[in-house]
């Protein structure tokens, strides 16, 4: 029992990483291009399929040939995921000036969703690194290893969906009708993007 907690808890893990700060601004970004539920979900399952892949990629990587020299470069991939929510932030609210006084041309409710799986992918180049170390550390056999990371992927795909779902509803138009609060939401939303993006950037560079 003892030997397999760690993969039993590794769900838990997953989903609740989901849920880290520089997470939830991006998908809130993502989420607010979108007037129905489904494809706001569809967003936060491509974004969990995107950081659990490259975190499986990297964690093998890492766990069979022991590429622990990857570690170096975890600063600044975390750096590159400030740029990229700088850059999301800026074309979100560049998309919404564009079209503000066109109120259908603020939301897109179908596809678009490699996007969102590309802004996973970054996100689990950053991130993996020291789950990784830890899990080599902890666990040590390369199979169960990567079980582990294969689990913990399905809890954070879990975890996104979760919170894209409860992202979008101040943009569904079965909840609030009223465009005006969803633009000044959208423009919230843009800004934290921006804001915490630089923020990431900052600390990571100096």
């Amino acid at each position: 029992m003892e030997s397999t907690f760690p993969l039993l808890f590794a769900a838990i893990v997953g989903f609740s990483h989901a849920f880290e700060a520089d997470h939830l601004v991006a998908v809130g970004s993502l989420v607010t291009k979108r007037d129905k539920l489904i494809p706001a979900i569809k967003d936060g399952i491509y974004w969990g399929l995107g950081h659990s892949s490259m975190v499986l990629i990297i964690g093998m990587i890492m766990i069979v040939a022991k590429a622990t020299f990857l570690n170096d470069y975890f600063q600044h991939f975390e750096a590159a995921v400030g740029l990229m929510l700088v850059l999301l932030g800026l074309a979100r609210f560049t998309q919404y000036y564009r079209h503000r006084n066109q109120a259908e041309q603020l939301v897109s409710t179908t596809g678009g969703h490699h996007l969102a799986y590309g802004v996973g992918l970054v996100h689990g180049l950053a991130g993996s690194g020291m789950m990784i170390l830890l899990v080599m550390t902890e666990i040590g056999d390369s199979v169960r290893s990567i079980t582990y990371l294969i689990i913990f992927g399905i809890g954070s795909i879990v975890g996104m969906l979760a919170a894209a779902g409860i992202f979008s509803l101040p943009f569904l138009k079965r909840f609030i009708d009223n465009q005006a609060l969803r633009a000044g939401l959208i423009v919230i939303s843009s800004l934290l993007c921006i804001g915490y993006g630089a923020y990431v950037m900052i600390v990571n560079l100096t």
